[in-house]
């Protein structure tokens, strides 16, 4: 898209799946698991999880296997070899072709996969290795990203989020560096934040899970993780052979050439050759009050014997929303002397159960937002690794307007006339309640309901405005309505009382 650009020469270093000789016939140079040493998984590791699949089962197939380890059928060779040479598998069937094969355990081997599952209970795609998983988010850092004006615009065109701000913080990752956002709640703030992912064009490699001194952590999460296409693979699937399969609308050749939404050479695509990736959009993760230091340390759960990444972690290569920061359960100070070295280095290191550390990288664009002034929560030490600190709060008329109209369209109702005026000269002015973005939004649910229950006509007037207000704020909070009859309000029970605004 115009206005996008990406480093492609930093995209082109050398990837985990671009590194080595190409083969022959493969069609373009990457690299082909053909064999337990191309994962970089130690061989023990493997013939675990192929005695875990098999125990749950029962009884499993090549097939079968390659479906669930997302590993191609050379490597399951090596692997099934082993065991059976170790009499901890049993070929009960070999058909004509290379992967009819079906086995199950001997005894021997059921002990070992029962002991082994008591150990770590993960059975599913093969991880990655460390390394590997490093040089893959290097390759697709999100620091490689570029906008400018003229893309901004188009992305967030029809939108009612001030064209002010959007330039601020769309020039802001450029820069690289961390965002802040605070002002009063309502402003505008989450929203904005949860859609900056639109800036992010491109997808991004995220693997199952990977390896750390043979401790497995999972890294892909569905909720988090939104496979492109809602497929594991772009264009290219990997045969039974090893050996690329093109589906249907690939280059006539039998390859494509780049992944139809990244303009990314094959060359650097973990999914041509290694289904233990999954190319996603990239990820906007969003935690809020709920975030705890612990949250951010890699979760070993004892039961299951294996690890949860953290919620930065599962977003690298996108975006990191710390929403309501200062609310959370942990001082603010706390938090932010967490984030001093990621911010600083971009870098973050974890501790596992073992007490073995490792580091790996912080690549996100971090966004913190935030109803607390900045400089009262926290120290200068954490401000200065904040590249922008923007204030969200109230709106101008003409904004608030477009909000009232767009918020009016979603929910299929029409205005009358001087129902807008009555909200924003009256309602707002004479209380002196500021026109933060929330509220068009809150009062026309009011409304909307309002006319469900008493079968109105889906029309916003004026009463009905003054209803919701009163509702959604209390009687000292609002001017009450005028009615176009200046004589005195009586009712069942007598005159109305006043209040602090009836003098206007």
């Amino acid at each position: 898209m115009t206005g996008m650009q990406t480093n492609s020469a930093s995209a082109a270093a050398t990837t985990p799946w671009n590194h080595g000789a190409s083969h022959a016939g493969d069609g373009a140079g990457v690299q082909s698991i053909r064999s337990v040493a191309d994962t970089g998984i130690p061989l023990a590791l493997l013939v675990d999880l192929v005695g875990k699949v098999s125990l749950q089962r029962g009884s499993t197939c090549m097939l079968g296997l390659m479906a669930v380890l997302k590993l191609p059928l050379g490597v399951l060779d090596e692997v099934v070899a082993f065991a059976v040479r170790e009499r901890l598998m049993e070929i009960t069937h070999r058909g004509a072709l290379d992967a009819d094969v079906s086995l199950r355990l001997t005894d021997a081997g059921t002990a070992r996969a029962r002991e082994s599952m008591a150990r770590c209970s993960y059975v599913g795609p093969a991880p990655v290795t460390l390394e590997d998983y490093v040089q893959a988010v290097h390759a697709a850092s999100v620091r490689h990203q570029h906008v400018n004006h003229a893309f901004v615009k188009d992305i967030f065109h029809g939108t009612t989020l001030d064209t002010r701000l959007l330039d601020e913080v769309a020039s802001s990752l450029n820069a690289g560096r961390p965002l802040m956002l605070f002002g009063p709640s309502g402003g505008g703030k989450t929203y904005l934040a949860e859609r900056l992912g639109l800036l992010l064009q491109g997808p991004v490699p995220v693997p199952f899970a990977i390896c750390v001194d043979s401790e497995i952590i999972q890294v892909f999460d569905p909720l988090i993780h939104e496979t492109l296409e809602g497929e594991p693979l772009a264009t290219v699937c990997t045969g039974m052979n090893g050996h690329p399969v093109a589906r249907q609308n690939a280059h006539p050749n039998g390859l494509e050439t780049t992944h139809p939404r990244a303009g990314l050479d094959v060359a650097q695509a973990p999914s041509v050759r290694d289904r233990r990736w999954q190319w996603c959009k990239r990820p906007v993760v969003v935690t809020g009050g709920e975030l705890t230091l612990d949250m951010l340390e890699v979760s070993f759960d004892a039961a299951a014997g294996f690890y949860q990444a953290p919620p930065h972690l599962k977003a690298n290569g996108g975006i990191y929303v710390i929403d309501d920061f200062g609310r959370q359960l942990a001082p603010p100070q706390a938090l932010a002397n967490r984030w001093i070295m990621p911010l600083d280095r971009n870098v973050d290191v974890y501790t596992l159960h073992t007490g073995r550390r490792f580091t790996v990288p912080f690549d996100v664009w971090t966004v913190f937002s935030s109803n607390f002034n900045p400089w009262q929560a926290c120290d200068e030490a954490f401000l200065r690794r904040l590249g922008c600190k923007l204030f969200v709060g109230p709106v101008d008329v003409a904004a608030y307007r477009r909000i009232f109209d767009a918020e009016c369209h979603r929910f299929g109702m029409s205005t009358e006339a001087d129902a807008f005026d009555y909200l924003a000269s009256t309602l707002h002015s004479l209380s002196a309640t500021p026109l933060l973005a929330c509220y068009p939004r809150d009062l026309l649910v009011l409304v909307d309901a309002e006319c469900r229950y008493q079968d109105y006509p889906k029309v916003v007037t004026a009463d009905l405005l003054d209803e919701a207000w009163r509702r959604y704020f209390d009687m000292t909070h609002r001017p009450r309505r005028i009615p176009p009859d200046p004589g005195p309000r009586t009712g069942a029970e007598g005159t109305a009382h006043a209040t602090p605004f009836d003098r206007h």
